[in-house]
């Protein structure tokens, strides 16, 4: 890698390394997802995606499981998709992307929590691990936001995305059957975002062409 910084600035190689992840961090920036922004001018990207999500979790905290863990849950949400620096983003509505996204983000995973010295490179590397589980209540209430915000921007679109990608609402609701599982309040508005994109137009029905 080439240096950015001096390596002299540094007080030990400890900060050095976490420095060097900060810098490998920006590139978050440069993955880009198939969720528009409202206002239609392009896609957004990882990190945009992480922020919102953290902000979203401190807005509808109140609708986790009583007793969650906010902070557990937002570190949750600003790391776990720093494995699509190395694997990419990978539509949930892709049958073949899908099959060796797990392989390919536990290897991202290994290499880039890895920058880090323990404790805090373990650290990260268990709360992505715990989000992919989804054992956990921040786990589950963390993944849910995770698919409430496309399926909240993809509303507010008119269903741009779906639309270009042929998407059913069948499979929409199978996608965000996740979401009930982190919060009963906002699975139900979920279900009420796809009837009301179908009847919108945003879906269409499984049985339609």
């Amino acid at each position: 890698m080439t240096e950015l910084i001096d390596p002299k600035l540094f007080s030990d190689d400890v900060m050095m390394k976490k420095f060097r992840f900060i810098v490998e961090l920006d590139k978050l920036k440069m993955v880009f997802r198939r969720t528009l922004l409202l206002d239609k001018s392009r896609t957004e990207n990882d990190a945009e995606h992480s922020w919102e999500m953290a902000t979203m979790a401190l807005v509808l905290h109140s609708y986790a499981e009583p007793g969650t863990d906010l902070l557990r849950v937002l570190k949750m949400l600003l790391i776990h998709d720093l494995v699509e620096i190395d694997a990419g983003d990978t539509y949930v509505y892709d049958r073949v992307g899908i099959r060796d996204q797990p392989e390919r983000e536990s290897a991202a995973a290994s290499r880039i929590f890895g920058l880090l010295e323990d404790p805090e490179g373990a650290e990260l590397h268990a709360l992505w691990r715990e989000f992919e589980d989804r054992i956990t209540p921040e786990a589950r209430f963390a993944r849910a936001l995770d698919r409430l915000q496309p399926l909240f921007h993809n509303y507010c679109t008119a269903g741009q995305v779906w639309r270009q990608n042929a998407i059913k609402a069948s499979q929409v609701r199978q996608a965000m059957q996740v979401i009930r599982e982190g919060s009963a309040t906002l699975g139900l508005f979920a279900d009420r975002l796809i009837d009301a994109s179908v009847e919108e137009g945003y879906l269409a029905t499984s049985d339609e062409g």
